[in-house]
């Protein structure tokens, strides 16, 4: 039961009762009802921030997220023993394929450069998560890059050791004559007595003694660029272009095995021994030129020939006799 409230009137000197209006009564029970759903829908949000009133949904998405974490710690983990593979690969590259070949390393400031973009990972941003996700994913692009670096880096490798086989190929690194095709070295590179002048002369390549018909061998890959007696006193003669600057003339054959134009490969055949042209007798006259001026053979033959073989031309190429042309 309510309590009755009473005001004095000095008026008529009497208590009377105060009476509440129905409208005043009415607005107290509406603001007492806003309070109380205001203090519940308070306590609710409360209630689902704190781990005591989770539903099985957010478990779920919970227990994803910490799958998550642990796959990208695991990426990581892998990411650094990839990470260790690139840096050995890199550090070979630098230390010994580039020197091998004579290039200079590539420094760190270019292999581990990040990509451009100050924004490149602003899309990452704003989640619980972000810098994990963002740190990974740069380093992703990090090792994306170095992988590009170095390979590169290896193509050009590659076409250096191509480069480096052809050019090994192409030198001119045997005796265009077999030892035991030769009567004799009959005369060095440098100045000899000319057999029909007897003049004193420069002698620009070696002469090999040995029988008519004997096979002569290319010294180096290369093509043949003239086989013909156009050229004075060398007779029949062959000219092979090796590239990289060499050439070799292999003048005075009996006959030829190769014609202008031609492949060939060092060992290969080309032509036999003879005596056409400005000569005193049967020998192959050989020449080696880099570009285009005449260097001693003798600096070359060390693709067939032992050192106390090398050696014993050596001696005799250097005396000053009579030539054979």
């Amino acid at each position: 039961m309510s309590k009755v409230k009473y005001y004095y009137d000095s008026e008529n000197l009497a208590y009377r009762k105060i009476k509440t209006r129905k409208r005043i009564k009415f607005g107290v029970i509406i603001l007492f009802l806003l309070a109380s759903a205001l203090f519940g829908f308070l306590s609710f949000v409360v209630l689902l921030n704190t781990p005591y009133f989770e539903t099985p949904k957010d478990r779920l998405q919970a227990r994803e997220i910490e799958n998550l974490k642990l796959n990208y710690a695991l990426l990581n983990k892998k990411m650094d023993q990839v990470n260790g593979v690139i840096e050995a690969i890199e550090d070979r590259d630098n230390n010994l394929y580039r020197v091998y070949f004579n290039k200079s390393a590539i420094p760190d400031s270019i292999r581990k450069a990040g990509l451009p973009g100050k924004n490149r990972y602003q899309l990452l941003e704003g989640y619980d998560n972000s810098q994990l996700v963002i740190n990974t994913t740069k380093r992703i692009d990090v090792l994306g890059k170095e992988l590009a670096v170095q390979s590169k880096s290896l193509d050009v490798i590659l076409k250096l050791a191509e480069a480096k086989s052809d050019f090994l190929s192409a030198i001119p690194a045997i005796q265009p004559v077999q030892n035991e095709n030769l009567k004799q070295m009959a005369s060095g590179f440098g100045y000899r007595t000319d057999p029909f002048t007897k003049a004193r002369k420069m002698h620009e390549g070696m002469d090999f003694t040995a029988k008519t018909g004997t096979p002569i061998y290319a010294t180096g890959d290369g093509v043949v660029a003239k086989a013909d007696n156009t050229a004075s006193g060398y007779g029949n003669h062959i000219v092979i272009r090796h590239g990289f600057g060499y050439e070799t003339l292999y003048a005075h054959l009996s006959k030829y095995k190769a014609r202008a134009g031609q492949r060939v490969k060092r060992g290969d055949v080309i032509g036999y021994v003879g005596s056409t042209g400005r000569s005193e007798a049967p020998h192959l006259h050989y020449e080696v030129h880099k570009d285009k001026r005449v260097v001693n053979p003798l600096n070359f033959y060390y693709g067939n020939i032992s050192a106390v073989e090398y050696v014993v031309i050596a001696q005799l190429a250097n005396k000053e006799n009579q030539s054979l042309d």
